[in-house]
């Protein structure tokens, strides 16, 4: 195995842990284990509510796939039981309860795109209704007796709902146990997640300890901004990125990534060194670095991961042809958005490209409308106004994008 010290800078890019204390604690803890020279146990889980995956979702795959290359066991548990609970960790709503039909069909193709990313012969796949679904109710009872009402209630997402008055209903509270008792069935000892899991990482802490075990150490990821550079990635907002997209549209979504967001998606879901992601980050900070070269070097990296790097040459050769060699019509007519954010379909209606919302969806339905190249999918999808951004609907009618 590498020398601590490496492999630390390597496993902690990109951890966050939102207080000091925590971080304090868990890097020493992580130290620890490392100096013991042996693989460690290391996991994350993943509810399967959706068929596909994004980048967004990639974020902890990349540290597991950063443990494996290390020499550590990896454990890619899927949430067959609880996608059934529903996680309210990161919802500002009680989440939808899925049915185990559901959970199962979705399960189907998350582990094979997870595979983009991890290595198949090195990674085990669980199941947790394997041990969730057998606790009898009294062991149930006994889990939750290690909590209390007020400590779950001091979760932002929950305390918001409280002050609200909007109803949080018992089987939400419930998702942090089984949670925290994935990390005692497996006796892990690491455990990967978002920041907002930071809570149910640590009852999976308290549980281990109650059961006798070590308790794990727990690293936290942030969430991935979406290609508009400030909302979180998701379909819901049309700011995200398929890894199952075709290269040129994966591509060309990069490309449209705003300047500032650039450090975050070099630190989250690339494959580069510490050190060579330090180097982007001084060259961008010292002007040596053009932000429009860190831009192609990161559609590069991405696309090659996902498709290859014969394709990530093709779509960069692509974006070339179309963007840089002006295939855009020059003198296009501007459009002034007094709205920062707009529904696509209202957009194209406002900017005279279509006579109406219908046509708007006929359009986009048919695959006629792009965002600086990109494909649109979705009528509903939402537009961060971004001065110079391309609209195109058709091959002839374009309106630049100005605030």
């Amino acid at each position: 195995m590498k020398p601590v010290d490496e492999q630390m800078a390597i496993l902690m890019q990109g951890i966050e842990f939102g207080d000091e204390q925590t971080k304090k604690v868990m890097t020493a803890e992580l130290r620890d284990r490392l100096a013991e020279r042996r693989p460690l146990r290391v996991y994350c889980g993943y509810d399967p509510t959706a068929s596909d995956i994004h980048l967004g979702h990639t974020v902890t795959m990349n540290k597991l796939r950063q443990f494996q290359e290390l020499g550590h066991e990896v454990t890619f548990l899927i949430g067959t039981f609880t996608a059934q609970i529903g996680d309210p960790s990161d919802k500002d709503g009680v989440r939808k309860q899925q049915k185990a039909e559901e959970v199962i069909e979705y399960a189907k193709t998350y582990a094979d795109q997870a595979f983009k990313i991890l290595d198949r012969e090195r990674t085990q796949v669980c199941h947790n209704d394997q041990w969730l679904a057998r606790l009898s109710l009294s062991e149930v009872i006994g889990l939750a007796s290690h909590f209390t009402v007020q400590q779950f209630l001091a979760q932002e997402r929950l305390s918001t709902r409280y002050e609200r008055g909007d109803p949080i209903w018992m089987h939400e509270l419930m998702y942090a146990l089984m949670q925290g008792y994935d990390a005692t069935a497996m006796h892990t000892d690491v455990q990967v997640g978002g920041t907002e899991q930071l809570f149910n990482l640590l009852a999976g802490r308290k549980l281990q300890e109650h059961f006798g075990q070590r308790a794990q150490v727990v690293l936290t990821l942030p969430i991935l901004v979406g290609t508009d550079g400030y909302q979180r990635m998701s379909k819901t907002t049309g700011n995200y990125i398929g890894i199952d997209e075709p290269a040129n549209d994966m591509y060309g979504k990069v490309m449209s990534i705003p300047d500032h967001a650039l450090m975050e998606y070099y630190t989250l879901v690339t494959r580069f060194h510490p050190d060579d992601v330090a180097a982007v980050a001084r060259g961008l900070e010292q002007g040596s670095l053009h932000p429009m070269d860190a831009k192609k070097r990161l559609a590069l990296e991405i696309v090659s991961r996902y498709h290859g790097d014969d394709a990530a040459a093709g779509a960069a050769a692509h974006f070339r042809q179309v963007f840089q060699q002006k295939s855009v019509p020059s003198g296009i007519p501007v459009y002034r958005s007094v709205n920062h954010e707009v529904r696509i379909a209202d957009l194209m209606v406002d900017a005279g490209l279509v006579s109406s919302k219908s046509q708007a969806r006929r359009v986009i339905a048919q695959g006629g409308v792009r965002l600086d190249g990109t494909q649109v999918g979705s009528h509903d999808q939402m537009v961060y106004v971004r001065d110079g951004t391309i609209l195109q609907v058709g091959k002839r009618r374009f309106v630049k994008l100005c605030r």
